[in-house]
């Protein structure tokens, strides 16, 4: 069974911090194409640590 763990999504341009969601452990790093409403336009959010 994988284990689940709860990361946050960070704004690559103005580094807020906008969504949380799980992964599995053993998975690389998330990167995705979210909406930012700070920057209200699509940007790249990546995994923090």
């Amino acid at each position: 069974m994988k284990e689940k763990k709860k990361v946050i999504l960070t704004c690559s341009v103005c580094l807020s911090r906008n969504y949380t969601t799980n992964k599995n452990s053993n998975a690389k790093r998330i990167e995705l194409m979210k909406y930012c409403p700070k920057c209200n336009q699509h940007t790249l959010h990546k995994e923090t640590k």
